[in-house]
């Protein structure tokens, strides 16, 4: 469901942002606030439900969590201004996986060989999605998804700590609402955006981000660093799947066998896992 609801969200901000009906900035903010605005209701419901008073509840989330959520948005749609789809997600989900893999090594979670293989097997499938017909991507919109990447996985791996999935994301978006004032001079400046942009949006933010988000949460503490950094490479191909259904683009032969490739690239690493 959090694969699902990652890729639902990037339909939404390809949409948006692909057909102008909102700036980047704008989005970014409306994202954010309608991410904590959903989350926040979604605690007060359960402490309601469990009679859970909320002052006895302990601290939520992180700033470090928020810090790198906000910067996963933010750069994200200023990144996609410079970018194209293919190449962007590439990049993104490259960076992600390089850090979260990297910081799972440095720990000491050594790859067993199939491990290994079959993150090669994935990489090498999601290369094949994204290549073929792109052309140089921006250094600018490079930078900028690197860093998108970055942060996010940083917050996973922040993520993977949690013991309170919802409350902990609800109380990072509070602060990345918070650290979205630093937006503000921008957005008074360059706001510019229509009422499908701002649903849009708020879509992203209250649903396929805020939902998503604290679903990804919940099931982080499970997971191998290294286990949750390859199952997202098959966002991509959720993502182009649902562009071929709700936007009817196409659906090509390359699309199959990069499908195929990726998802046994993935299955090999959590087999792998599973038998160790």
């Amino acid at each position: 469901m959090a694969l699902v609801a990652f890729a639902g969200n990037s339909l939404i901000c390809r949409l948006a942002l692909a057909e102008q009906t909102i700036d980047a900035t704008s989005f970014t903010v409306l994202r954010v606030i309608s991410g904590a605005a959903m989350l926040s209701t979604l605690v007060l419901f359960s402490r309601l439900k469990t009679r859970r008073a909320l002052s006895k509840s302990t601290p939520q989330g992180s700033w470090a969590g928020a810090i790198a959520l906000f910067l996963y948005a933010t750069a994200f749609s200023y990144a996609y201004i410079e970018l194209n789809t293919g190449m962007g997600a590439l990049i993104l989900f490259s960076s992600v996986q390089i850090t979260m893999i990297l910081v799972s090594i440095v720990k000491g979670n050594r790859l067993s060989s199939l491990e290994w293989l079959g993150f090669i097997i994935a990489m090498s499938g999601f290369v094949y999605l994204v290549l073929p017909g792109i052309n140089a991507p921006s250094i600018l919109g490079s930078v900028l998804m690197i860093l998108s990447g970055v942060a996010w996985g940083i917050y996973s791996l922040v993520g993977a700590k949690s013991t309170d999935a919802l409350a902990d994301t609800s109380a990072n978006f509070r602060r990345a609402s918070v650290l979205s004032l630093i937006l503000l001079p921008v957005l008074v400046i360059n706001a510019s955006f229509s009422i499908e942009g701002a649903f849009y949006a708020a879509l992203s933010g209250a649903v396929t981000s805020g939902l998503g988000y604290a679903i990804w949460y919940r099931v982080l503490p499970q997971l191998r660093a290294n286990v949750a950094a390859v199952s997202q490479l098959s966002v991509p191909v959720l993502a182009t799947l649902g562009g071929w259904i709700v936007l009817s683009e196409t659906l090509s032969l390359s699309f199959m066998i990069a499908s195929g490739v990726i998802i046994s690239g993935i299955a090999m690493v959590i087999f792998a896992r599973s038998a160790s």
